[in-house]
C-alpha cells in the first residue's frame, strides 16, 4: 500500500511520500485541496495516509478517505530527527528545533525527548501580510528575491544612536526596526526591495532573539531552523546567522526542513 504523510498548514500543504522505496516531497497552497485530491486520486490506487498540521481536520473531511491523524508537534519532532540523520547533521543531545511557518513554534529536543517551549505569531504569514500591505506584492518568492537586492537603511542601528561614541554592544545590531524612516525620508530614496529587506530582517530578528534566549536558558548545543519560510530564503538565513553572537550558537539548516511535519507523519505509518 502506498504511503503519504501530509502536513496541512495555514499557508502551505506539504506532502512526503514513498515511491520506489525512495522518499519524495511535494507542496501545494493551503487553498488547493482540490488539486491535492486530484493528485492523490491520479497517482495512488489505495493510499495509506497520515495527516498532521492545523488544518488536518478540514483536509480529512475534504479527502473523504481513511487517515491516521498525528499530533503536529510529534510529527515535527520525528521528522526533524529523521532529516538530521539523512543530512548527517549532528546538533548535539540538546538543541532547539525552530519551525518557521506561518507563525513560529519552538521545540526543545533533549536526549531524544521533545517539548514545545514556546513560539511567536511572527513568521512567514507576517512577511506575506505586511509585504502586501507595504508594497502590493503577493508572491512570496518575489518578496524574497527582491529583499536580496535591498538594504536596511530603514532600520535604526545602535551605532546611529551613539554617533561618534563607542556603543556598549555591537553597533550593527538593530535598535529599532523601520526606526530610521523619518531620518531618511526627505534625503534618501528607498525602494520596495529596501522595505522587504527591512521586513524580512525584522521577522528574522524577532525569531532569533527569542530562540537564542531559549537556547541559553535550556543549555542547548545548537539551534536547527526548519519550516517553509526558511526554504530558499537566503536573506532570512543570513540575518539568523548574523545574530550568532547573542548565544554563540551556529544556526543549522537542513535540506527539506520544510517537510519535517509531513515526513514525521509518514513515519508514523510504519
Amino acid at each position: 500500500m502506498e504511503s503519504l504523510g501530509i502536513d496541512a498548514g495555514g499557508t502551505l500543504i506539504k506532502v512526503a511520500y514513498i515511491e520506489n522505496e525512495t522518499i519524495h516531497y511535494k507542496m501545494f497552497q493551503s487553498n488547493q485541496f482540490r488539486d491535492l485530491k486530484d493528485w492523490i486520486d491520479g497517482n495512488f490506487a489505495s493510499p495509506n495516509i497520515a495527516l498532521t498540521g492545523g488544518r488536518q481536520s478540514d483536509l480529512e473531511d475534504y479527502l473523504g478517505l481513511p487517515v491516521m491523524k498525528v499530533e503536529e508537534f510529534i510529527a515535527t519532532s520525528v521528522g526533524v530527527k529523521q532529516l538530521l540523520s539523512i543530512n548527517e547533521v549532528k546538533p548535539g543531545k540538546t538543541f532547539l528545533a525552530v519551525n518557521i511557518g506561518t507563525g513560529t513554534s519552538i521545540h526543545l529536543i533533549k536526549n531524544g525527548e521533545t517539548t514545545r517551549v514556546g513560539g511567536t505569531g511572527v513568521g512567514g504569514g507576517t512577511i506575506l501580510g505586511l509585504a502586501h500591505l507595504l508594497t502590493g506584492i503577493k508572491d512570496f518568492d518575489k518578496m524574497v528575491a527582491l529583499a536580496k537586492q535591498g538594504n536596511r537603511d530603514l532600520d535604526l542601528k545602535v551605532k546611529d544612536i551613539y554617533g561618534k561614541a563607542v556603543p556598549p554592544i555591537d553597533g550593527n545590531i538593530t535598535a529599532s526596526n523601520f526606526g530610521n524612516f523619518f531620518n531618511i525620508v526627505n534625503t534618501q530614496d528607498y525602494s520596495d526591495a529596501d522595505i522587504l529587506a527591512a521586513l524580512i530582517g525584522m521577522v528574522a530578528e524577532v525569531i532569533v532573539v527569542i530562540s537564542n534566549a531559549m537556547a541559553v536558558q535550556h543549555d542547548c548545543e545548537s539551534i536547527v531552523y526548519i519550516g517553509s519560510t526558511v526554504h530558499q530564503n537566503d536573506y532570512l538565513k543570513s540575518v539568523l546567522r548574523e545574530y550568532k553572537s547573542l548565544s554563540g550558537l551556529e544556526p543549522l539548516f537542513i535540506e527539506n526542513g520544510e517537510y519535517s511535519g509531513a515526513l514525521g507523519a509518514l513515519k508514523q505509518l510504519k
